[in-house]
């Protein structure tokens, strides 16, 4: 599986172009279209869900290998969402999850951790940073 991940990256003239399936997870309709934008930028064609519940949902449906998972979300959060579908959903290949969220306190992080997140990204996001955790993760 690790090196299925590795062959997700493809560089094209210096340029770093990804490929891979993307769930952006996130309640603020500004946030969406800003974390949108950065990724369609990177290669990346991102589905979106508005809460956890659509992102469980979302997850039952279609193959993700890496979801941009807010934190404080109505219905459902992202901690919640994460251990669904990490530990509840019986998936072959489960998805890489990172945390988004302005809440960078060392107990928020330690949430995410715990509950199966695998990297930590805090709001404002810029593009340099969603790149950068892109190649950390499936480059």
């Amino acid at each position: 599986m690790h090196e299925e991940k590795e062959n997700l990256l493809q560089k094209n003239n210096d340029q770093n172009v990804f490929k891979a399936s993307c769930l952006i997870v996130e309640d603020n309709l500004i946030n969406q279209k800003i974390m949108g934008k950065f990724l369609n930028k990177l290669g990346l064609d991102p589905d979106i869900a508005k809460d956890g519940v659509e992102a469980v949902e979302a997850v039952k449906n279609k193959i993700y290998d890496i979801i941009f998972m807010d934190i404080q979300m109505p219905r459902m959060d992202g901690i919640d969402a994460t251990k669904c579908i990490l530990n509840d959903l019986d998936l072959e290949n489960k998805p890489i999850v990172i945390a988004v969220t302005a809440n960078t306190s060392d107990s928020n992080k330690d949430k995410c951790f715990s509950c199966g997140m695998k990297d930590f990204i805090s709001k404002p996001i810029s593009l340099k940073i969603m790149k950068n955790t892109l190649s950390r993760w499936i480059g």
